[in-house]
């Protein structure tokens, strides 16, 4: 029986560690003037396990320049914090950064 050879195909060597990860995403917080700032603060603590003092200063950046990043990672932990955000209606994106 006859040996066959195939062909090499050109390959790239892909040099990477096997440790990449995909970018991460954000969750943005925007304002959207229908709520008050101790109902902003109380979902931030829920969302983000921030401070009270920490929600504070969020919802302040967020009533001063119209929104603010409040998580920074993977997707689904930033889609977990953006529905609970909107949970009570507040206006929330999640994009990948």
């Amino acid at each position: 029986m006859a040996e066959r050879t195939l062909p090499t195909p050109d390959v790239e060597e892909i040099t990477g560690t096997g440790t990449e990860v995909a970018p991460p995403w954000m969750t943005i917080l925007h304002n959207c003037e229908c709520h008050t700032f101790e109902q902003v603060v109380t979902q931030l603590q829920k969302a983000i396990a921030c401070s009270e003092a920490e929600g504070w200063e969020i919802a302040w950046q967020v009533h001063n320049t119209g929104k603010a990043v409040v998580k920074i990672g993977p997707e689904p932990e930033c889609v977990r914090v953006g529905n609970i955000l909107a949970s009570i209606g507040l206006v929330v994106t999640v994009v990948q950064s």
